[in-house]
This record gives C-alpha cells, sequence and structure tokens, in this order.
C-alpha cells in the first residue's frame, strides 16, 4: 500500500465504516479529489492496516464490528500521538463528543453529512498536522543492537537479520514501547487483527523468536508479564 503524506496526492487516508454503500460513496468522492482512502469494515482490521501503513488522518466510525470506533482511536493513540483522527457517527448528543474527544479525536462530524463539509474539515485539519509534522520513528537503539523498520533490519556486531513483516511488527510495537506492558489482546490486534487462542499461540512463537535474535546482548528482554502481556526490558 502506498504511504502516506501526499503519495496518493493530497494524502492517504484510513477509513473504516461498517456501512457498505456510505463507505463507498466516500471513498469515491475523497479519491475524486486527490486523496488515496483505504477503506475497511471492521475495527480491528482497521487496526491491524493502521499498524502497517503510514496514515495521514483517520476517519473512523463509531459503531463498528469487532472493535468500535472510540476503542480503535484509544489503540491509535497508543502507538501514534499525532495522527488525526476523525469520527463519523449518527450519535451527536453532547456525551458523545465528548467521549469522542477523550479517546483521542480531533474532530467529530454528524451523520448524515456532506462531502463538501468532510472534505473542509480534512483539509483545515492537515494543513495544521502538517505544519507540526509527522510522528514517524523508524530506527530504534535497543541495547547492543539498532532495528531499521524501513527496511525490517535487525543490526548487531554480529550480524544483521532481515525479520519476516509480523516479526518486524511485533518487535516495532514493543520498541515504541520500551518498558511498558504491552497487552496480549493489543499486540494480537494490532498485528493479526484477532485475539483468539489460536493466534495466541502464534504469538508466543513469535515472542520466542525476537528472543533468539536479541540473545547477544543479556541486556536486552523480552519479559512476560502473567496475565497482561509482554514488556521490552533495556537495561
Amino acid at each position: 500500500m502506498k504511504k502516506g503524506n501526499g503519495e496518493g496526492g493530497k494524502g492517504t487516508l484510513l477509513y473504516v465504516e461498517d456501512d457498505e454503500h456510505l463507505g463507498f460513496v466516500v471513498q469515491d468522492g475523497l479519491r475524486h479529489h486527490g486523496y488515496e482512502v483505504h477503506l475497511f469494515r471492521d475495527g480491528k482490521e482497521g487496526l491491524r492496516h493502521f499498524n502497517q501503513n503510514q496514515y495521514d488522518l483517520c476517519l473512523l466510525d463509531v459503531m463498528l464490528p469487532g472493535k468500535d470506533g472510540l476503542g480503535l482511536a484509544e489503540d491509535i493513540r497508543l502507538t501514534n500521538s499525532k495522527v488525526p483522527i476523525i469520527f463519523l457517527t449518527a450519535k451527536g448528543q453532547p456525551d458523545d463528543r465528548i467521549a469522542g474527544f477523550k479517546a483521542g479525536g480531533d474532530d467529530y462530524i454528524t451523520k448524515p453529512f456532506s462531502l463538501e463539509e468532510l472534505l473542509l474539515r480534512i483539509e483545515a485539519i492537515l494543513r495544521r498536522t502538517r505544519n507540526k509534522g509527522h510522528e514517524q520513528r523508524d530506527v530504534f537503539t535497543l541495547g547492543e543492537y539498532t532495528y531499521d523498520d524501513r527496511n525490517k533490519s535487525l543490526s548487531h556486531a554480529t550480524g544483521e537479520r532481515r525479520l519476516t513483516k509480523k516479526e518486524a511488527a511485533v518487535l516495532k510495537l514493543l520498541a515504541l514501547h520500551q518498558d511498558q506492558v504491552l497487552p496480549r489482546e493489543l499486540l494480537l490486534n494490532m498485528v493479526w487483527g484477532d485475539d483468539s487462542y489460536f493466534l495466541g499461540r502464534s504469538l508466543d512463537v513469535f515472542i520466542s523468536r525476537l528472543r533468539k535474535y536479541l540473545a547477544h546482548d543479556p541486556q536486552v528482554r523480552i519479559l512476560n508479564v502473567h496475565g497482561i502481556g509482554f514488556k521490552m526490558q533495556v537495561n
């Protein structure tokens, strides 16, 4: 997929909407005005793709299957505090708006809305946020190791290893949150788009692989936090 900040014309947008007709109409309209729009139908799928791509702005319906828009926004904010989020919802009460802003939203548009209004709001937010720059970390120092997410490469004095896409996604999330506990459910939803028991076993396999890859530096450890998740500790 194309990356953000202009490679899709005016920008690349993550759009999560379970109304198939509305999703198609909005996606088509935004594309006509120069935006690259990646449309997904449920919150878990949207979260997984957010973790795998760079977006200039997120458009999130509030009522979504799998993971609602508020929960999706909160998970996005755990890894990116700056990407703009606009909620699109049929709920327009003050309490609903407050909940949206508390979840990390920058704007809140009540359905039905006009494409012109949506475009104006998107353009206003992008003008403001692009002046502040994007939050995008690609290179991480992990003790004696260097991880370059652009090339999916883990380097050490003993050599360099290329990681698979999922190995890289798990390592990046752990590296972004050094010395913080990451819940298993969040890792699974961000990387696999689901938090089922079967995929939980797969996550354990990937954690074991990463521990082996990092074994040359005993100061870098991936710890199990019983009943919660994992924590990367770099002494």
